[in-house]
């Protein structure tokens, strides 16, 4: 039985879970976003956040704390020098985990943990974007905007890009008789050879 114990086995020993812990907090402190399963991602969130408190005061004795969670000088200079500083103002909550789908191989549930200081713009897939559309219980009614003004906005656009693809479409075409036109000039020439 598990009464009240902490924390995610991940399914490893426990030495094997320190090492993917210290190496998943090592890719975040490098890139500040990176991808893995959902959780990996809330486990890691409970590690790496402890160590960017004390980096936001840079002392000897932080330092070897962190040193001897992380087990890389690099990682530790890295998250002395610019995460910690760019995190001061923030009173925790350093890092987002935004759920990203599935895995092909396996069905396992992907997210993206990011340091929130380095990653303000969201992922395209998130659900938070707004398309300006709310959605219902029922799938049968749909809820229309209530003044005109952003339906003609959209209608303008829909026009716009209508227009620039058919611009496009007749540039292609273009293109392509004159790339015909200069074949079966070639063609000619070689026949009169």
């Amino acid at each position: 039985m598990r009464h009240g114990v902490k924390g995610r086995k991940l399914s490893r020993t426990s030495a094997h879970r320190k090492n993917t812990m210290q190496s998943l907090a090592m890719a975040l402190i490098k890139e500040h976003r990176i991808t893995t399963t959902l959780a990996k991602a809330k486990e890691l969130r409970g590690f790496v956040e402890p160590l960017i408190t004390r980096a936001k005061e840079d002392t000897h004795h932080n330092r070897r704390q962190v040193f001897s969670s992380l087990q890389n000088k690099e990682a530790v200079t890295t998250l002395f020098t610019e995460v910690g500083p760019k995190c001061k103002d923030r009173p925790g909550g350093y890092t987002r985990v935004i759920k990203a789908g599935f895995r092909k191989g396996d069905g396992a549930e992907i997210a993206v943990v990011e340091l929130v200081d380095y990653n303000d713009i969201k992922p395209e897939g998130s659900s938070s974007a707004s398309s300006g559309k709310k959605r219902t219980r029922r799938a049968g009614k749909s809820n229309t905007p209530t003044s005109s003004e952003p339906v003609k906005a959209n209608e303008e656009k829909k026009e716009e890009t209508k227009a620039e693809e058919v611009q496009e479409t007749e540039e292609s075409s273009a293109e392509v008789e004159s790339a015909e036109d200069t074949d079966s000039e070639d063609s000619s020439e070689e026949e009169k050879k």
